[in-house]
């Protein structure tokens, strides 16, 4: 068999074909994407509905009566510091409290799971009403560094969401200086999307309609009784210290303010707001049963 040798003209053409294939190979490689930050505004959920799902996920029993889930929960110890509050929404620090209480349940027996198994079903709850926030341990690290900093969204996109969506009523990052004045910022340390956060920031007040389940329902921290003329207010951050107002699940209230209603808990904080049907219509109650 002849074996005949390449010529320089041959080689010279391999040469030109490695090249131009070159790129196409490299671009073929799957792209190695960093953590993505969560966007401007945190996803609103009630606690009712929050409630609702985790009584299910412990086995605790079923109910879609949010102030049942509520109580049922609160027997059990696992309750936000002031109690359960169906239009209030879950804010990280909510579910840090939750977390605690958890842990506290399963190592007291009130619940028939172990603490590893109930956090990760309440876990599991967080992630399917789309939260992704974790309460941040010394012991855990993030994959946040100085690269990952440039896919937080920057001030321009910051700004064109308050533009054109309005502020938030939770969001993770500074708000734009012309609607600093209507936020809080809670001092809370959790984790979200692989990033730390030293805290969070929240309007002092806010009445937002959302949609669950195709229905109309709201977020607030505002509550109206209208034969006593008076409205009572959830402050975002004196609930985070521990002063404000109770609802469902609380063991001692005696540490928080009282509002002179008899039973507020349920009758302020767990029922159909009038001012809100007012506002939405009848057939949205300010509630869902």
């Amino acid at each position: 068999m002849t074996i005949h040798p390449v010529s320089k003209t041959g080689v010279n053409c391999y040469i030109i074909l490695f090249l131009l294939l070159m790129p196409a190979a490299i671009h073929a490689q799957p792209e190695k994407c960093g953590p993505v930050s969560p966007p401007v505004a945190q996803h609103l959920v009630r606690e009712g509905d929050f409630a609702v799902r985790l009584l299910s996920s412990l086995g605790l029993g079923k109910t879609e009566d949010e102030s049942d889930a509520e109580s049922r929960l609160g027997k059990s110890g696992i309750v936000p510091r002031n109690g359960w509050i169906a239009d209030y929404p879950v804010t990280p620090d909510i579910i840090g409290e939750l977390h605690e209480s958890v842990r506290k349940a399963a190592k007291s027996g009130k619940i028939e799971l172990n603490n590893d198994d109930a956090i990760k079903r309440l876990e599991d709850v967080t992630a399917d009403c789309a939260l992704s926030v974790r309460p941040h341990s010394a012991a855990e690290t993030c994959q946040a560094s100085a690269a990952d900093n440039a896919k937080h969204p920057d001030p321009s996109a910051i700004n064109e969401y308050y533009s054109s969506m309005g502020p938030p009523v939770i969001t993770y990052y500074n708000p734009p200086s012309d609607y600093s004045h209507l936020y809080c910022l809670v001092p809370f340390p959790f984790q979200s999307h692989g990033f730390r956060f030293t805290g969070f920031f929240i309007l002092k007040q806010f009445h937002r309609t959302i949609f669950v389940k195709q229905s109309v329902a709201f977020v607030s921290n505002r509550f109206h009784i209208f034969r006593n003329h008076k409205e009572f207010r959830i402050d975002p951050l004196a609930r985070f210290n521990g002063k404000t107002f109770a609802g469902i699940g609380v063991s001692d209230g005696k540490r928080f303010i009282k509002t002179g209603i008899s039973g507020s808990a349920r009758k302020v904080f767990n029922s159909p707001q009038p001012w809100v049907r007012s506002h939405a219509g009848s057939e949205a109650g300010g509630r869902r049963r």
